[in-house]
């Protein structure tokens, strides 16, 4: 493993043009373009691919097209769990999903960081990235952002359009921009 990929990894500033990474971006392309354009009635074969590409993907959990992820390795489903049409994961630290997950459409996993204080980097185009969990029985409604570091509890529900940028306890309802619990459930 080449040092940019290795620091990706760790969470630290790293360089996304790192041919390493590339080849990485370019593979789960690959796949997701394949993925994508399978028709409604190649579920084994959207299985099969998701398999290549995913890191885990749990028994009975599915996705529906348009998907798009950075490196696909880097997610982990867990079971019985669902992402709607037109997810983006970007996945430069590892998303976790864990079982009986449903998540609306048009939702967005980000883990993505740029550096906010230091100028000259983020305009040499070093980045960072810090991981995403969701935890079992989280339902997110359509829309809904979840950012970088992100830990979301069991058994909790996101409302639509919302913006979750800190850390949700488990089984509470959030909602808003930025999201906050609006009551436990």
């Amino acid at each position: 493993m080449g040092e940019q990929k290795d620091r990706m990894l760790r969470g630290e500033l790293y360089r996304d043009n790192d041919p390493e990474l590339v080849a990485d971006r370019r593979r789960a392309q690959g796949l997701v373009d394949e993925f994508n354009l399978t028709g409604a009635e190649e579920t084994g074969r959207r299985d099969e691919i998701l398999r290549q590409l995913l890191g885990k993907l749990g028994e009975g959990s599915w996705i529906m097209p348009r998907f798009q992820c950075d490196y696909g390795y880097l997610i982990e489903m867990g079971s019985n769990s669902f992402l709607n049409y037109d997810a983006i994961l970007l996945d430069c630290a590892p998303i976790r999903i864990g079982n009986d997950v449903s998540i609306g459409p048009r939702c967005q996993l980000l883990t993505a960081l740029h550096p906010m204080e230091d100028h000259e980097k983020r305009r040499q185009r070093w980045e960072s990235a810090a991981p995403i969990t969701i935890g079992d029985n989280v339902w997110f409604g359509g829309g809904v952002i979840v950012c970088a570091g992100v830990t979301v509890g069991d058994d909790t529900v996101v409302g639509a359009g919302s913006v979750v940028t800190r850390d949700l306890p488990s089984r509470v309802f959030a909602a808003g921009n930025p999201a906050r619990v609006i009551r436990q459930l």
